[in-house]
């Protein structure tokens, strides 16, 4: 690994911090909705929504190197997100981009850079559970349709989205591998015959739901990749959404602020900061965000080296899904009582992301998922 940046690379860094320097000025208020509509509009501007994607789809044709640099920098200064549709962002539109026609690229990668639609995710189903890959979703071609049956769950902004890239089963029952048969088409969430049910979680939010779908028509030309081909579409866009190390950056604001609440909070009569089990756990949770840079750096090697990115990047998914259930934990357990009390401390903020952790840990793949990906394709071990 080379930890020198380019004089081309420090130059752009540069213009990043002088940009977020005139946009982001003490006192900002970065949810008045004024702010982010010009904010969405310069970095719209700048093509840095969609920064690595290639011009000619409209990206802003960047380097790997310097998209680390910018989200680094934004995570930082803790600026507004690139962009509004975040798995739009994240694995859909590169997946169209690799996978998709012409039609499909510029039917829907404008919307996605502009933030015009949001879209979901439909891959888990109830019986399923960690394997992925024994959905029982199924697709019927029907002349120019397919026709969809079957139920997803854990959709996450299923309520709010206006597409969902979709797994479906389209081979013969009985196939000797699991993973063929498997088709991914991008359906119109209006599409008559799909109902939406929201799933409460424990802080009172609904950001999941289930999705079923009865004899809904999804045209061909909605198939992305071939016929059969879902698996590997699905595990190379999954890669987009675990490359990234300036994932970093958020948790180690987020571990500052831990460590402000500790320096305020009381715990036998003293600072919480100063009990020696507290500062054992911040220091836990600051060695093991380290280990997740590392990893992360590795991965970026890898991919300025030209070689593909594998299944060893759930390794980051696993790591930090279970570091923010410890540092909500942490957060709760310095408070004291008045931990279990909503709103007692910062507006109950700390409680909402001790009690949100279903959304990290199962978002893109549960625990199980990457274990098993871990242990296959990594580790070398015999299938699950």
């Amino acid at each position: 690994m080379d930890f020198q940046l380019t004089p081309e690379e420090e130059t752009f860094r540069a213009e990043v911090r002088a940009f977020l320097d005139e946009m982001l000025p003490p006192g900002t208020h970065t949810m008045d909705p004024a702010f982010l509509a010009e904010w969405h509009r310069r970095v719209r501007e700048k093509r840095w929504v969609g920064f690595s994607w290639p011009r000619e789809v409209g990206g802003g044709g960047g380097s790997i190197m310097q998209q680390v640099i910018l989200k680094e920098e934004m995570a930082k200064r803790k600026a507004p997100p690139l962009g509004t549709c975040f798995m739009g962002l994240a694995w859909v539109g590169p997946a169209i981009i690799q996978y998709g026609t012409e039609a499909q690229k510029q039917r829907f990668v404008p919307d996605i850079l502009d933030g015009k639609v949001q879209w979901c995710t439909g891959y888990s189903e109830p019986g399923s559970g960690s394997d992925l890959a024994s959905l029982q979703c199924r697709g019927v071609r029907d002349g120019e349709h397919y026709v969809v049956n079957g139920q997803k769950i854990w959709t996450s902004i299923a309520m709010w989205s206006k597409w969902i890239i979709l797994l479906v089963r389209t081979g013969p029952p009985g196939v000797e591998h699991k993973h063929d048969g498997i088709t991914c088409l991008l359906v119109e969430m209006d599409t008559p015959g799909i109902t939406v049910r929201p799933i409460r979680n424990m802080s009172g939010g609904a950001m999941f739901a289930e999705v079923f779908f009865d004899d809904v028509r999804v045209p061909v030309g909605n198939r992305l990749g071939e016929e059969g081909q879902g698996w590997k579409v699905t595990v190379s866009a999954l890669a987009h959404e675990r490359s990234s190390i300036a994932e970093v950056e958020g948790l180690l604001r987020k571990l500052d602020e831990l460590v402000e609440l500790a320096r305020r909070a009381v715990k036998n009569g003293r600072p919480a900061l100063e009990d020696d089990g507290v500062r054992r756990r911040i220091a836990r949770c600051e060695t093991r965000i380290e280990a997740m840079r590392m990893n992360g750096l590795r991965f970026l090697t890898k991919q300025l080296k030209g070689e593909p990115l594998g299944a060893e990047t759930s390794i980051n998914k696993l790591h930090r899904a279970a570091l923010e259930v410890e540092m909500g934990d942490l957060a709760l357990e310095i408070q004291g009582s008045a931990g279990h009390l909503e709103k007692e401390v910062e507006g109950g903020r700390w409680q909402r992301f001790a009690l949100n952790w279903p959304e990290v840990v199962i978002g893109g793949g549960t625990p199980n998922i990457q274990r098993n990906i871990i242990g296959e394709r990594v580790l070398g071990l015999p299938k699950d």
